[in-house]
């Protein structure tokens, strides 16, 4: 039999292949479609711009969203400014997105002058409410309760998010006490709360140990019926009790967050898993996990790195090998962080060999190791005395460097307990070698690691006619003692 089609007309075919186009091509699978690493983005944007390409005031939104989601704070802003410049007309609400990207990109200043330079009309709510939530964000407490007061003024306070700000800025800066009387203002002025609302509110609560308060406002919610909480309102209550001891009443908390996880949200299973973890409750972690392999069968690493995070703190290393291999045999893309924590958890039971074979099998499959493996080795080989292999993983660590960029130094603990250890063994050469390492690396080296030095010299017998002089150029005031050592080592 034939097969039916529905007659397209002709002046309908032009449309559909626009459309079609559109479909396939929109400005932020452009951006996207090689990968997101900053590089790759920040070519394909300047390829646009300078393209013939134009695109609609849809796909600039939808792409701003994206890189603001990848945290490409200042591409996003250079799209939004190039495209205002080529005439798209900005909404209220694009300026508070705009506003909010200058902040990310160019700080807090940048984005008071944007704010300033605003025309009158378009200073709303959403702007207001922008440069309110960038000030909460920075944790600039007298700034934004300065903004909140003339946001009442202008009654641009009417929804509960500037309240949210507020109280979340309460919640960083130590300050939870000040959150029922937000919690008040709002009720005077029949400000409808949300969901956040009642979680930040319950966090307030708390951080000042009132649990009894928190299950009032649990109660407030569902007699007021007009917010119906959600999983992650069940899941604040469940850490909020696991917090205070109370397992039992966790668990409830926790089926409730199950019942509401009707997305089958993968946060959700995760909060799951962890706060089970918390409460002990090996037998409910693993039917959750199953219930989350089900929901979700092409399983994230992310997934796998929270269990078995789970299951070492429980003890159960056999589970937690298993759930390693597993994920091993079917990850697409290697994951130090997974790797990390069976490599901690071998070292810590003093399994040394067990955790160099999870390294090299991380190394075939192309992960190399970051700064945290080369952290947990070395904190092994100090514990076990031995320094030089705990050098050697400093050493790593600072070549490696950090995820984002940044560079790497020892804490101040462990460059005193490996200079210690060259003062007790007069091992001049060992300690010039690791402060040769510090000094590689652009290491601020302090008095932490040259009175050792000293000390290791006239230990030694060794002298040293350049320690002043290093002294002075790094800037380090060294004590009363070690100076009288000074005039040992020194020759001048």
């Amino acid at each position: 039999m034939a097969q039916l089609t529905t007659p397209v007309s002709r002046s309908s075919q032009p449309l559909l292949r626009r459309s079609k186009k559109y479909l396939e091509e929109p400005l932020h699978k452009t951006l996207f479609k090689e990968g997101s690493t900053e590089e790759i983005v920040r070519r394909e944007l300047n390829r646009f711009l300078k393209g013939p390409k134009k695109a609609q005031k849809w796909e600039v939104g939808v792409s701003v969203r994206k890189l603001r989601q990848h945290k490409r704070f200042s591409t996003a802003l250079k799209l939004s400014e190039t495209m205002a410049r080529r005439g798209m007309n900005p909404t209220p609400s694009d300026h508070a997105i705009h506003l909010d990207l200058v902040a990310k990109a160019r700080g807090i200043p940048a984005a008071e002058k944007y704010f300033m330079e605003l025309p009158e009309p378009a200073k709303n709510h959403l702007p207001y409410g922008a440069l309110l939530n960038c000030y909460c964000k920075e944790l600039m407490t007298e700034k934004a309760e300065a903004l909140m007061e003339k946001m009442k003024e202008l009654r641009f306070s009417s929804t509960s998010m500037a309240y949210n700000s507020l109280m979340t800025l309460y919640t960083k800066t130590n300050q939870p006490e000040k959150i029922p009387a937000v919690i008040q203002e709002m009720k005077a002025d029949n400000v409808m709360p949300d969901c956040y609302t009642y979680n930040v509110w319950m966090r307030g609560l708390a951080a000042v140990n009132d649990i009894a308060g928190v299950e009032r406002v649990i109660d407030e919610m569902k007699r007021d019926g007009r917010v119906v909480g959600d999983w992650t309102t069940y899941s604040n209550l469940a850490s909020i009790y696991v917090d205070a001891g109370m397992f039992e009443k966790a668990e409830v908390a926790l089926k409730e967050l199950e019942k509401r996880n009707v997305s089958r949200d993968l946060m959700a299973y995760q909060f799951l898993i962890t706060l089970y973890g918390r409460t002990g409750n090996l037998v409910e972690v693993y039917r959750v996990w199953r219930s989350l392999k089900l929901a979700i069968p092409k399983m994230a690493n992310v997934s796998y790195l929270n269990m078995v995070q789970v299951l070492v703190s429980l003890n159960d290393l056999p589970g937690a090998e298993k759930c390693f291999r597993e994920w091993e045999a079917m990850c697409s893309n290697y994951d130090i962080r997974v790797a990390n924590v069976m490599i901690g958890t071998y070292l810590k039971a003093g399994q040394l060999e067990e955790a160099e074979l999870i390294k090299e099998g991380a190394q075939r499959q192309g992960a190399k190791p970051n700064v945290k493996t080369w952290e947990v080795f070395m904190d092994y080989h100090l514990k076990k005395g031995e320094v030089k292999l705990a050098v050697e993983c400093i050493s790593n660590a600072i070549s490696t460097g950090r995820g984002d960029g940044g560079k790497w130094a020892p804490p101040t603990e462990v460059v005193q307990a490996v200079m210690g250890h060259f003062e007790r063994g007069k091992d001049v050469d060992g300690a010039e070698e690791f402060l040769a390492i510090l000094n590689k690396a652009e290491c601020d080296v302090g008095v932490e690691a040259f009175e050792p030095l000293i000390r290791t010299y006239a230990s030694a017998g060794r002298s040293s006619a350049s320690m002043r002089h290093r002294l002075k150029m790094e800037n380090v005031e060294v004590s009363q003692a070690t100076k009288k050592l000074l005039d040992v080592v020194c020759l001048d």
